[in-house]
């Protein structure tokens, strides 16, 4: 099965046709799902001295639903490792205040024109051409948003364009 999954990823990439990502910087690009139901906008982080590395929103297109994303350098070896929340509390918060809000969490993949596969790009270099949010579309699915949002996107996201 392991042998599969970077075949049939790599399939499913190259089936969405994405944008040139040429002249487009990570924190400008802005990325849809196959089916136009979501819409990821990154945006500049703000702070060279942040925790995180990229900011970005997801809308619920259709819906009054906009869900806030960051990434931030976990693990070892360090991957960017990404969160989509809804409505957290501002301020200082527990972990569970954050759990409660979180509606997905993990390591965010992209993938450049080729289909090559890697991890996120910084803010600052050429935006990836497709981004995989693995297990997306079930963890929207099974979280408190469901039922505002009707379609669970498929995991990978391709560039729709950028942003001035």
């Amino acid at each position: 099965m392991r042998r599969l999954f970077p075949a049939t990823v790599a399939v499913l990439l190259s089936a969405f046709g994405p944008a040139d990502a040429a002249g487009c910087l990570q924190e400008q690009a802005i990325y849809v799902d196959p089916d136009g139901a979501y819409e990821l906008r990154f945006e500049p982080v703000g702070s060279a001295s942040a925790a995180t590395s990229n900011h970005f929103k997801l809308a619920v297109l259709k819906t009054d639903l906009l869900l806030d994303g960051v990434v931030m350098e976990a693990g070892d070896p360090p991957r960017p490792a990404g969160m989509i929340m809804n409505n957290c509390p501002e301020g200082d918060n527990t972990g569970a205040e954050i759990a409660a809000c979180t509606i997905w969490e993990g390591v965010v993949y992209a993938a450049d024109a080729s289909g090559k596969i890697g991890l996120l790009p910084p803010e600052g270099t050429e935006a990836a051409t497709q981004i995989l949010l693995p297990d997306l579309g079930p963890a929207i699915r099974s979280s408190a948003i469901w039922g505002k949002a009707t379609v669970a996107p498929f995991d990978v996201l391709s560039l729709k364009g950028c942003k001035p």
